[in-house]
């Protein structure tokens, strides 16, 4: 049995349900007490973040409305703390770049145990 205060929590920004269920799925397959929320787009995502301060954050770029690369932004600026991965089809260095200089880090879709695994690995340090 865990303890509290190793719970963890992930919010899951994307606009694909599939793409969500999929991040969901596999991380409850590996830390199974985690609390998983989920947004469908970066505005969604940020109302998340300040309702629920998770310590962990998946964000796609490419969602109506708002880039991912943006609500990323609003979210650090206000919750250094949370670890941001961003996940995109996009693979243009200036995503990557810009991932890297709010603090995030960039892995390329699509989404697969490996790049869920680099995701993981950087949560957790």
């Amino acid at each position: 049995m865990t303890s509290n205060a190793t719970i963890k929590k992930l919010l899951i920004v994307d606009d694909s349900k599939v793409s969500r269920m999929i991040i969901r799925a596999r991380v409850l397959a590996v830390y199974p007490d985690w609390e998983i929320l989920e947004a469908s787009t970066g505005a969604e995502g940020i109302t998340q973040v300040r309702e629920h301060q998770p310590d962990f954050c998946t964000m796609d770029i490419n969602m109506p409305g708002m880039l991912g690369t943006e609500a990323a932004e609003i979210i650090l600026k206000d919750f250094p703390q949370i670890r941001v991965v961003i996940f995109s089809a996009n693979i243009q260095e200036s995503f990557q770049d810009r991932a890297n200089a709010m603090g995030a880090i960039f892995v390329a879709k699509p989404i697969t145990e490996k790049s869920i695994a680099e995701a993981l690995h950087y949560f957790l340090g």
